[in-house]
C-alpha cells in the first residue's frame, strides 16, 4: 500500500475563520464545521482540520499548485490586502520569485501558521 497523508490538525485562533481564510485563498469550498474541527478538503487524499486551541503553535504548510491556482491565490491576497512574500523570513515583501520554484509565496493566518504556495511556472 502507498502511504499518503489523510489529514492533519492545523492549530487555529478561530477554526472556522481560519478554515474560510485558507479556502478562499486557494479557491476551495468550506462546507462548515464537523464536531470541533473546521475541515478544508485540499484534494481527494488530504483534509486540513482546523482546530481552535488556546495557544496555537504555528506550523508551516507548503503546497505545490498549478499556475492558474497560483495566479488566483496571489490575486486574492492582493485584493484582500493580505501580506505575502517570497521568503519565509520576509513574507511581507510582496514578491513572488522563489528559491525552489519558478514562482512562490508565503503568507500567514491569524494563528501565524505559515503557508507556502509554489508554482512550476
Amino acid at each position: 500500500m502507498t502511504i499518503t497523508l489523510n489529514h492533519t490538525i492545523v492549530p487555529a485562533v478561530d477554526n472556522e475563520t481560519e478554515a474560510r481564510f485558507l479556502a478562499a485563498v486557494l479557491g476551495l469550498s468550506y462546507d462548515g464545521p464537523n464536531r470541533h474541527f473546521a475541515p478544508v478538503r485540499i484534494n481527494e487524499q488530504l483534509t486540513l482540520d482546523f482546530m481552535t486551541v488556546d495557544e496555537p503553535q504555528p506550523m508551516h504548510l507548503a503546497f505545490d499548485v498549478d499556475p492558474a491556482t497560483f495566479d488566483a491565490a496571489v490575486d486574492h491576497l492582493r485584493a484582500n490586502k493580505i501580506p505575502f512574500g517570497n521568503r519565509p523570513h520576509d513574507w511581507t515583501n510582496g514578491l513572488t520569485d522563489h528559491p525552489f520554484a519558478a514562482r512562490g509565496v508565503f503568507f500567514r493566518d491569524a494563528a501565524q501558521n505559515l503557508y507556502e504556495l509554489m508554482s512550476p511556472e
